[in-house]
Formats: structure tokens, C-alpha cells, sequence
């Protein structure tokens, strides 16, 4: 399953993940109960967590998606936030979640808040499903985390490694033959 000089520990079991899911989709669905609601997934980490958790929310949405980078093909962030591709839908007035699949130094999500609230929302919330705050850079506002997770690059379940490994079901913590120690943003 995984490359040459490189294994596969489990993290999440897609069990889990389902039930890590589900409990973010019933908070959520209660806090913006009668509001206009936008998802913003970040691609393209955050496209299966968005797809289960539209489905485990019981108010009605919005979705939209923009696209980001700060690692390229590396296991180690750049420090610096891409923009490569905007949302379309028009935000002002309305909450928006900001939807990533994990949240590590913080970089990219600290820059994609920013970039939506200049579009005139009436809030900006994040929902990460893996919160790795040891390596957090700067203050991060997470509204809705679905776990912290400690050291290690994960795959699976959407997020990737030089876009290898998003297919998998669970969520496993990459193991290289010599520890790197990279991370995401």
C-alpha cells in the first residue's frame, strides 16, 4: 500500500472518521440553524470530509471551493499560502465554514479566513477534521475540530502526500525510512 521506504500506521479508521463526522454534522447543524450557511472546502485535501459532512448536516447549504497551496509535492510547508483558485458563490451577508482537512501551523487557514472575510461574510467560522496544534504558527481560531492528532505526516482520507494516498478510507500516519518530521499548514 504504501511506497518504497515508506509504511502505513493507522491513525482514524473510517469508523471513526464516521463518527468523528456525524458529531461535527449535528453541532454544526444546531449552531446555524436558520442562517445562511456556506461551505468552503479547501482543495484538494478537504474534498471527501466536505462530501460526508454536507451529508451528516441537517439544515440546508451552500458549497463552494477554493484551492490553495503552501507544499507543492514536498511533505514540509513552504511558509507561504497560494491562492489558485477563488470560490464563486457570493458571500456577503452570509456565515460561511471554512472546511480543511487538517490544520497544522496554520498558514494556509490563517490566509484563506483572512481572504473570505474580505468578501463581506457575516462570519467566518473553520472546521478542520485533524487539529495539530503542536505545530501551530500563529493563533488559529478552529471552531470545530473533529480530532486532535499529534506528531507524524498523515494520508488518507483526502489528504495526501505528493498526491499519492487520498483514496484511502482511514487516515494513517506516514512513516518514512528516515524521519523527516514535515508537515502540513
Amino acid at each position: 500500500m504504501a511506497a518504497a521506504g515508506r509504511r502505513l500506521e493507522p491513525v482514524l479508521s473510517a469508523e471513526e472518521i464516521r463518527g468523528i463526522v456525524a458529531d461535527l454534522g449535528r453541532r454544526i447543524s444546531e449552531d446555524f440553524r436558520g442562517r445562511r450557511l456556506v461551505l468552503v472546502g479547501v482543495l484538494r485535501g478537504a474534498f471527501v470530509f466536505l462530501a460526508d459532512l454536507a451529508r451528516a448536516l441537517t439544515i440546508p447549504v451552500e458549497i463552494d471551493f477554493l484551492q490553495a497551496s503552501s507544499y507543492g509535492d514536498a511533505t514540509v510547508s513552504s511558509g507561504r499560502m497560494r491562492l489558485l483558485l477563488d470560490c464563486g458563490i457570493d458571500l456577503r451577508g452570509k456565515d460561511v465554514l471554512l472546511v480543511e482537512d487538517i490544520a497544522d501551523t496554520g498558514h494556509t487557514l490563517q490566509g484563506l479566513r483572512e481572504h473570505l472575510l474580505a468578501k463581506g461574510p457575516a462570519r467566518v467560522a473553520v472546521c478542520a477534521l485533524i487539529d495539530k496544534r503542536e505545530r501551530r504558527a500563529g493563533e488559529v481560531p478552529i471552531d470545530y475540530a473533529g480530532c486532535v492528532i499529534g506528531e507524524g505526516f498523515l494520508v488518507g482520507y483526502g489528504l495526501d502526500c505528493a498526491q499519492q494516498y487520498r483514496h484511502l478510507p482511514g487516515i494513517f500516519r506516514l512513516v518514512e525510512a528516515a524521519q523527516n518530521g514535515g508537515e502540513r499548514s
